[in-house]
C-alpha cells in the first residue's frame, strides 16, 4: 500500500476528515497486532481507541522524511499493547482466567499468520527459519520481555539476543532485497 501523504499532512494540520480516512485505512491491521499480544477482543479495541488518540495528539512528532507512516503507528500500537499487558490492572483481570484463554499462545502460529497477514509481511515471515519466527512471534507480536522468551525457549538471554539480532537482519535483508 502507498503510503497516504497528503493525507497524513492534512491530519498534522488538525484536519478530522483525514485523520478519520486514516484510521479507517490503518485501523484493522493495528487491531490486529494489538489483539495478538492482548488476547481479548474487548481490551484490543479499548488499545485501539487510545493509540489512535495518541496519533492524533502527537501527529506533528512523525515525520515524513524519517520513516514509513505504518512503522511509527505500529510501534505506538505495540507500546501501548504491551503497557496494557504489564499493567497492574491487567494482571489481576487474569488472575482467575481459565485455560481456554491461552489456546492462542499455545497455537502460536495461527495467531502470527494472521497478524503478519494484516500487515503484509507473511509471506517474508514465513521465510525464516523456525526458530526465527518463534522468537519474531513472542518479542514482536506477543510483547514477550528477552527473559521472558529466553525462559519460554529455554535457551540462555545472550543466545536469544543474537539469534534476534540475526533473524531481524535476516528479515531486513528479505523485506529490503
Amino acid at each position: 500500500m502507498e503510503q497516504p501523504n497528503a493525507l497524513i499532512i492534512e491530519m498534522q494540520n488538525g484536519n478530522e476528515t483525514a485523520f478519520s480516512k486514516i484510521y479507517s485505512l490503518y485501523s484493522e491491521a493495528i487491531h490486529g497486532i494489538i489483539y495478538s499480544i492482548v488476547l481479548d477482543n474487548d481490551v484490543a479495541e479499548e488499545v485501539l481507541q487510545d493509540v489512535f488518540v495518541k496519533v492524533w495528539n502527537n501527529s506533528k512528532s512523525y515525520n515524513i522524511k524519517k520513516g514509513r507512516f505504518f512503522t511509527w503507528l505500529l510501534n505506538i500500537a505495540r507500546n501501548a499493547a504491551i503497557d496494557n499487558t504489564r499493567s497492574k490492572a491487567s494482571k489481576n483481570a487474569k488472575k482467575n482466567l481459565s485455560t481456554s484463554n491461552f489456546v492462542d499462545i499455545l497455537s502460536g502460529s495461527d495467531n502470527l499468520n494472521q497478524t503478519t497477514n494484516a500487515i503484509g509481511i507473511k509471506k517474508f515471515v514465513d521465510a525464516l527459519k523456525p526458530t526465527c519466527i518463534k522468537i519474531i512471534d513472542l518479542l514482536f507480536f506477543k510483547g514477550f520481555t528477552q527473559v521472558d522468551a529466553a525462559k519460554t525457549l529455554e535457551i540462555p538471554l545472550g543466545t536469544l539476543k543474537t539469534r534476534n539480532r540475526n533473524c531481524i537482519q535476516d528479515l531486513r535483508t528479505m523485506v529490503l532485497g
